[in-house]
């Protein structure tokens, strides 16, 4: 079985492939690009016996510099809907844009050896999503494949937070058996990600009331200096199980005036579902104190983006299931925690199994050093027609 399942993949088709969508720039606010790479994703996809459409995005809006709401661009999502009526049905997910904006110096790809292609997405994601293809195309010609039916999600704004493909993912996620999702693996080795923390991105504007500096500074309210003070309280908000880091301050004003205006931008890292909506309830009281301590208004937007991702019964039972199939495929399987987020902590939270890093082995992610083990596409597309078999077979029922 296993030797039929690896004489099923075509090497060179899976790299030129990964090749043409690399060239590509897909950077998540590459809407032209991001258009361009889906289209070519929707015509690979038809190759498989179902539905295939393109997704609107959700409205996502972002705080500017001077305080304002303002919407934000995303591309649209490529879904696949394979026997929709089925009794038992999975969910794969990848992500087509990359954090490699279209004025970035990292556009091309360049042999590093004979079996390690450098390259922007090479590795996160565009790998994962030929690994997607082609193991669904092995599985659809398996014995017992008709047995389950399966979606496909591929965003277009998974560096970013999947803002607006978070709603998508969760009502494709609805009533799943399990999922998979095409991360590239935690570690050049293979290695799966386990147990995930979550992240959460908040925006603060905190206005108060300009003055001149040396007039009549006792009329201003400093927005800057309210903003400091929220800025040593969030810090002291940490504990064991959620760190808090104030990313960036923007405001002010000439040094002879009170500054009135300020927004703060800061990330949290909670690893429990409990540290998280703690600090999110003590965030609203702490606010309150600032404009109270101050006398200034402070508004919050944004909010936790991937709720954290913890390893439960049956999401082992499916980590397990990909051992054994790893092992029947001669590929030595483990995983570890790990502090990293992605759509797979936004699928946790939906209540269904999943594992994330179920593509290519590769490394240096999010830079320029960025590589692909080339040999680990048939690889890692072998062991997910394995899975998928397993799971058709009974072994997630």
């Amino acid at each position: 079985m296993t030797s039929e399942i690896l004489e099923k993949f075509d090497a060179a088709a899976m790299l030129a492939q990964v090749q043409d969508w690399c060239a590509i720039n897909t950077g998540t606010g590459n809407i032209e690009g991001l258009a361009q790479q889906a289209s070519k994703l929707a015509d690979a996809f038809s190759a498989l016996p179902g539905e295939v459409e393109l997704i609107d995005p959700a409205p996502v809006t972002a705080i500017a510099a001077d305080g304002s709401e303002f919407e934000k661009p995303n591309g649209q999502h490529m879904v696949l809907r394979v026997r929709p009526q089925a009794n038992a049905r999975i969910l794969l997910t990848g992500h087509m844009d990359t954090v490699f904006p279209k004025e970035h110096s990292f556009q091309n790809l360049t042999w590093l050896e004979e079996d390690v292609l450098n390259g922007p997405g090479v590795a996160d994601m565009k790998g994962g999503i030929s690994v997607i293809l082609h193991a669904l195309m092995a599985f659809e010609t398996m014995p017992g494949s008709s047995a389950i039916g399966y979606d496909v999600m591929i965003n277009s704004d998974e560096e970013t937070g999947s803002l607006a493909s978070s709603a998508l993912i969760a009502e494709m996620a609805r009533g799943k058996l399990a999922a998979l999702t095409f991360e590239p693996a935690a570690l050049p080795d293979g290695t799966l990600a386990h147990a995930r923390g979550g992240t959460g991105n908040y925006s603060i504007i905190i206005t108060g009331k300009s003055a001149h500096a040396g007039r009549n500074p006792h009329e201003g309210r400093n927005a800057i200096v309210a903003a400091a003070d929220l800025i040593l309280r969030l810090k002291a908000m940490e504990r064991e199980d959620i760190t808090v880091n104030p990313a960036k301050l923007e405001g002010g004003a000439a040094n002879n005036v009170v500054p009135d205006h300020a927004v703060l931008r800061f990330n949290i890292r909670p690893k429990s579902t409990e540290a998280m909506e703690s600090f999110d309830n003590n965030l609203n009281a702490l606010l309150r104190s600032i404009e109270s301590d101050h006398e200034v208004s402070a508004h919050r937007h944004g909010g936790v983006t991937r709720p954290p991702k913890p390893v439960d019964e049956s999401a082992q039972k499916l980590f397990d299931l990909v051992q054994k199939c790893g092992a029947q495929l001669g590929q030595k399987i483990a995983w570890k925690s790990t502090g990293g987020v992605c759509d797979g902590n936004n699928i946790a939270a939906c209540g269904v199994p999943v594992v994330d890093t179920m593509g290519v082995r590769g490394g240096s992610i999010h830079s320029p050093d960025e590589f692909l083990i080339v040999s680990s596409l048939t690889e890692r597309a072998a062991l997910s027609a394995l899975v998928l078999s397993r799971i058709a077979a009974g072994d997630m029922h």
